[in-house]
């Protein structure tokens, strides 16, 4: 059976346009759609007083009502996926990352009903996005008309292949062009130790960034011959400029490498502030405690 895609709903507006964009996503790939609940029955892993509150038949029977009206709008989404419900128990990050073990991708809303309203991003999201083992999709707006490419940012390292692939199929999958952006803002270091200069020609060193992002696409234009692919590379920081390409973008793909629990500063500045849904994928699974 097809690994489903999973989308984490809390009842918030912002969850309900991650179902429907799961829907669709779901849609693409074939795979059935699984939609859960995480009941947090404390926010927090210390012994406190008092005690959180019981759970009981009322609480299970809203949690119940709030993915009965998930999957129907699901369902009218998509009327020929598979959409299974489930209760999830724990905290929503640790509990929704639990279930990604068995999933294809997971999607969530950028801002939940939690309890850190005066972020631009919920802690569940973000969480999510550092902790879990397979791609995670923040959406924060549905696209329109008007978004028409598929956004990847690549360092031109060649630990990206994952990224590549997971980026070359999405647009496979939705066929619209894939803009692969490699932004820089200095000389890149070839290896530890190097010096980078004060003083440097930023023409030479473009065409030296032009280069290092062509050999990190290197044969995938014969192995997608479907895809359009756009070469973008500015001088610039890259959250900047990969927010930039989230103005017509479609999805925003992006890396998390290595297997610490975090996000690099140029994530969490996309998550934050991105106009477009943004798929994050580890190039490595993360560590579990």
């Amino acid at each position: 059976m097809t690994d489903p895609v999973v989308v984490g709903v809390d009842g918030s507006t912002s969850s309900l346009q991650a179902v429907t964009w799961a829907a669709q996503e779901a849609t693409l790939r074939k795979a059935p759609l699984h939609v859960v609940h995480a009941a947090l029955r404390w926010a927090y892993d210390v012994p406190l007083v008092p005690q959180p509150a019981h759970w009981g038949p009322a609480e299970e029977a809203a949690c119940k009502e709030l993915l009965c009206q998930a999957a129907e709008q699901a369902r009218s989404e998509a009327p020929t996926v598979e959409v299974t419900t489930e209760i999830l128990d724990g905290s929503a990050a640790e509990a929704i990352a639990t279930a990604a073990e068995t999933a294809q991708l997971i999607v969530v809303g950028r801002r939940g009903l939690g309890g850190f309203t005066g972020l631009l991003l919920g802690s569940v999201s973000y969480d999510l996005a550092a902790r879990s083992p397979c791609p995670v999709v923040v959406v924060n707006r549905l696209p329109t008309a008007q978004d028409t490419t598929i956004a990847v940012g690549l360092t031109g390292r060649p630990d990206q292949d994952p990224l590549l692939e997971f980026a070359f199929n999405e647009a496979v999958l939705r066929r619209r062009p894939l803009r692969a952006v490699h932004a820089w803002t200095h000389p890149a270091t070839r290896a530890p130790g190097d010096m980078q200069p004060l003083v440097y020609d930023v023409e030479e060193v473009g065409n030296e960034e032009a280069r290092l992002l062509a050999e990190s696409l290197g044969g995938r234009r014969e192995r997608f011959p479907d895809v359009t692919l756009i070469e973008h590379v500015v001088h610039e920081h890259p959250a900047k400029a990969l927010v930039d390409a989230s103005e017509s973008a479609e999805l925003v793909v992006v890396g998390a490498p290595g297997r610490a629990l975090f996000l690099t500063s140029t994530v969490r500045a996309l998550l934050h502030h991105a106009q477009a849904p943004v798929a994050v994928h580890r190039t490595s699974r993360p560590r579990r405690n």
